[in-house]
């Protein structure tokens, strides 16, 4: 059952915001002071006490408000509403005054041609390992 069947399964949304801080139900637990079956326990419940809940929150770096509130429909909202604007370039993060004073296939180019020479190098050395034998 996803969180958008049962939106007040609370432990249902500790347990989706915990996977993805990438965090595993040991690593909460020792935050919180006990052990995995306690965590699992506690993301089996429909309700948790409000003392708890914001235990939970910190340890897991949100608010007990956006806990109570998390769906996976405003968590893709949310994402969605960045954009690159926070940069103050319409254009983007990447095109923001940055004049690049090389052209950078010319760049990728030369490191080729520089690890051709390279190759060259080692087979002209061996061949002259090979004749000496």
């Amino acid at each position: 059952m996803s969180t958008l069947t049962k939106p007040n399964h609370i432990g249902r949304k500790i347990s989706r915001i915990r996977e993805l801080r990438d965090m595993k139900q040991e690593a909460l637990a020792q935050a919180l002071g006990t052990n995995q079956q306690a965590i699992s326990a506690m993301e089996n419940s429909e309700t948790i006490d409000e003392e708890k809940l914001v235990e939970v929150a910190k340890a897991l770096g949100v608010t007990a408000e956006a806990i109570k509130n998390f769906s996976e429909e405003n968590m893709i909202n949310y994402f969605n509403t960045f954009n690159d604007t926070d940069f103050s370039n319409s254009q983007g993060a990447f095109s923001q005054n940055h004049q690049c004073s090389f052209n950078p296939l010319d760049k990728v180019v030369e490191l080729y041609e520089r690890l051709v020479q390279a190759e060259k190098e080692k087979v002209e050395y061996l061949e002259k390992l090979l004749k000496g034998k």
